[in-house]
């Protein structure tokens, strides 16, 4: 008897044992491992203008008043609501409560006015400062309550808020941001592996809904070939924007992976130096617009995913014209434009930064170029050497870039921006739509600004980045498309 009960109690104990160890391989998965293909310089984006920033801390580990949603509508952020007075100039904000930074640090309205404040202050390095502008005070009525009052109507002003650039940061640890971040995030900063990877874990007191993810990996493959390799293998659960396009035919013939072809908001350009001779002509600047076949540089560059842009402009967004027919590929003209200016045997430089897109299309656009008298030498440089020697010093003829901030049309209005294109009416015309409101008057501008630089050929306007999603088959809710250039893991999940 003493026998039959201790094998029956074996029993029991080994189907129990069973039955914990299948709960636990059924238990879906908290971690991830997320392919990035560049390595931020810092991961403070109220200090740095690299959109690999935002890609790993916005909604994950900082946050704003405001931010965005996938399909791009702004939603509440650390501001639960607000309302705007009937003049359009004073927004009252009403903040979340017991929300804390990863340090432990509180937020509230005190520190809302010191984010603002030193976004838009004279020293300022915020590489949007402009988007601050506007702003001509900022009131704490009480800690849940901040007011913020304008020098003129600013359509965009909670869009604008939404940006990676506009996270709320604690006068406490600011100044350590780029090395050490704390947000308010549901995410934290664990560790940074240079040159291989970065880490978030799950902040356990973060005030909002809890993620399903308890630690994300940023893992920096830059390669594509190692890229393709390290999804292939499972070193990689998700590439939310894939470095080689022509890989993504493999991947959506295999049922282990997701594939989406989203949208960005990548304006891709041949950006020119309006202030460097002979492009301050407009008609060698046309001229360069006629001699490139969009077409063959998008099959080209982007295996003919990408979408054509006749401006500085995204077609999801409201307002867009479509101007891709304004400058139809035309060698001819083209020669006899330069023929006009007075330009022959033009030689210039193209910088070509790391992307595919630009070092492949950078090929394609030499090539074309040459059949219309222009020599082009390419110049492929490193992210470091582009922002020093292009973006900040505008030391270049040509580069190939592309302009991921959503609605950017403001950057032409600049007056130290890179592209030295000066030019009043559009400052004017500018300054309008930043102060109109309606929504039907704003699109009308919008429409007028994108006309304006296409007859201006300020750029070789040639096609808009797609977003080329890969990631695992029991993986939910990362983004399709990318209203910002963000990768939000907030809703992320794996199925069971």
């Amino acid at each position: 008897m003493v026998r039959y009960l201790a094998k029956a109690c074996f029993a029991l104990l080994a189907l129990s044992v069973v039955g914990v160890a299948s709960s636990a391989m059924a238990a879906p998965r908290t971690d991830l491992n997320a392919g990035i293909r560049l390595e931020p310089p810092h991961l403070d984006p109220s200090a740095g203008a690299a959109a690999a920033i935002g890609e790993i801390v916005y909604a994950n580990l900082f946050e704003g008043l405001t931010r965005m949603a996938p399909d791009g509508a702004i939603v509440p952020g650390l501001a639960e609501s607000w309302t705007v007075s009937a003049d359009g100039k004073t927004y009252t904000f009403t903040l979340r409560k017991g929300v804390t930074f990863h340090d432990g640090a509180p937020f509230d309205a005190n520190v809302a006015k010191f984010t603002l404040d030193r976004a838009r202050a004279a020293d300022s390095v915020n590489p949007q400062k402009g988007l601050f502008e506007p702003i001509d005070a900022v009131e704490v009525v009480d800690p849940a309550t901040l007011k913020v009052t304008l020098k003129r109507p600013t359509g965009a002003f909670l869009f604008n808020l939404a940006w990676p650039a506009a996270v709320m940061v604690s006068p406490q640890s600011a100044a350590d941001n780029k090395t050490k971040p704390v947000g308010t995030g549901p995410f934290k900063f664990e560790r940074w592996a240079k040159g291989s990877q970065i880490d978030l874990v799950r902040n356990p007191t973060y005030w909002g809904k809890t993620p399903a993810l308890n630690k994300i990996s940023f893992k920096i493959i830059g390669d594509p070939a190692a890229a393709y390799a390290a999804m292939m293998a499972g070193d990689l659960d998700a590439y939310p924007i894939f470095p080689a396009n022509e890989n993504i035919p493999q991947f959506q013939k295999d049922p282990r992976f997701t594939v989406k072809i989203g949208n960005t908001e990548g304006k891709t350009i041949v950006a020119l130096n309006n202030a460097r001779k002979p492009f301050d002509d407009i008609r060698v600047r046309r001229a360069l617009a006629y001699g490139i076949d969009r077409k063959a540089v998008i099959e080209g560059a982007t295996m003919g995913l990408a979408k054509p842009i006749g401006s500085h402009y995204a077609p999801q967004d409201a307002g867009y014209v479509d101007l891709t027919g304004k400058y139809p590929y035309d060698p001819e003209k083209a020669k006899a434009l330069l023929k006009e200016a007075g330009v022959s045997n033009l030689k210039a430089k193209l910088v070509l930064p790391p992307p595919d897109y630009a070092r492949r299309g950078g090929e394609i656009v030499a090539a074309q170029l040459k059949k219309i008298g222009v020599d082009v030498e390419l110049v492929p440089v490193e992210w470091a050497q582009w922002l020093s020697d292009v973006f900040r010093g505008k030391n270049y003829d040509m580069t190939i870039i592309s302009h991921v901030e959503p609605m950017d049309l403001d950057i032409y209005a600049r007056d130290d921006y890179y592209f030295n294109y000066n030019n009043p009416d559009y400052k004017a015309l500018y300054t309008e739509l930043a102060a109109t409101s309606d929504p039907d008057k704003r699109k009308a501008l919008i429409a007028k600004a994108q006309e304006k630089l296409a007859d201006d050929s300020v750029n070789v306007f040639m096609f808009l980045l797609p977003k080329t999603g890969v990631w695992n088959a029991k993986l939910d809710g990362l983004w399709e498309n990318a209203p910002l250039p963000v990768n939000d893991f907030t809703a992320v999940r794996w199925r069971d």
